[in-house]
């Protein structure tokens, strides 16, 4: 299950206690806290703590020039300016903390992202659950022969029925071994530290994970994009809906910049203002290389 009895009691508790305070307070955001919102077929995701909202941006910009712009500026052009000049510090000021709980090869990857602070449920000292991510039918797929790091079409028949029962079976096993090195049973056991070491990629672990709003984006760009893995891209997607309603001008602005937006070399933009012009541009007179190219095509459709 996403949440044990334990950790969904601790929700309830903390969601039945509302307090009065004088920090700013996101309503879009007080509708997420503590809610786990459930991702894969055991993990979840849920806001922990928050700090600051789109007004905390405008805040932070405007700081070195104070309030006078205020009224030639709105709030929402102000953060789109921002964004579409590349101005990270005052996006900074909001930070986010969320409890998350994955399988450890989407960890792995997660962790990449340097830029955050984190802590994660220590398999030295607890034992982990039997919980393990087994991929769908619809997510059992080939590797691609165009993309050494992406998948193909997806298996089907006897070899995806073979494919699951390989990982529902070495899952078990694997985990009837951990246990069995860990169990006392007359005997001391192997440490949890050295036990742990058995257990697949595929197992769930959790942790805290804090970040500021600047740094978040770059996450989600990142792995939100169509490109990314599925099993990190559902997890961004979650965290794209919560945070659309805590900061709405900033997730917009987003949107529309990162997202949605692109990014040409000069000779891309070179290219682009002759085709304008009328010229007939190709590859070969381009100066761009033919990956380049392509990818610029893709991106003019």
């Amino acid at each position: 299950m996403p949440v044990t009895p334990e950790q969904q009691a601790e929700i309830d508790a903390l969601r039945s206690q509302p307090r009065q305070t004088l920090r700013t307070v996101a309503e879009g955001m007080e509708s997420h806290l503590y809610t786990a919102y459930p991702v894969l077929d055991h993990g979840f995701v849920r806001v922990v703590d928050y700090m600051g909202d789109d007004a905390a941006i405008c805040q932070a910009a405007r700081v070195s020039y104070g309030k006078g712009t205020k009224s030639v500026q709105n709030d929402e052009g102000l953060i789109r300016y921002l964004m579409r000049h590349w101005h990270s510090t005052p996006f900074e000021m909001c930070e986010v903390k969320l409890h998350v709980k994955l399988p450890v090869f989407v960890a792995r990857q997660w962790i990449r992202h340097r830029t955050a602070n984190v802590n994660e449920y220590s398999a030295r000292y607890s034992i982990l659950d039997r919980e393990f991510y087994i991929p769908g039918p619809e997510q059992l797929a080939a590797q691609s022969v165009i993309n050494n790091q992406g998948r193909g079409e997806a298996l089907t028949g006897d070899e995806a029925a073979r494919v699951l029962e390989i990982l529902k079976s070495d899952s078990a096993r694997s985990y009837d071994h951990y246990e069995e090195m860990i169990s006392d049973e007359g005997k001391q056991g192997l440490a949890r530290e050295l036990a742990r070491m058995n257990l697949p990629a595929n197992i769930y672990t959790q942790w805290y994970w804090k970040v500021d709003l600047h740094n978040l984006f770059h996450f989600l760009r990142l792995r939100a994009d169509s490109h990314a893995q599925y099993e990190i891209r559902v997890y961004a997607d979650e965290i794209c809906k919560i945070v659309a309603d805590w900061v709405p001008f900033a997730y917009r602005a987003f949107e529309d910049y990162r997202m949605g937006g692109e990014t040409l070399s000069a000779a891309a933009l070179t290219c682009v203002r002759r085709m304008l012009k009328g010229e007939a541009v190709t590859q070969e007179t381009s100066g761009m290389s033919a990956r380049e190219w392509r990818e610029l095509q893709e991106v003019l459709g």
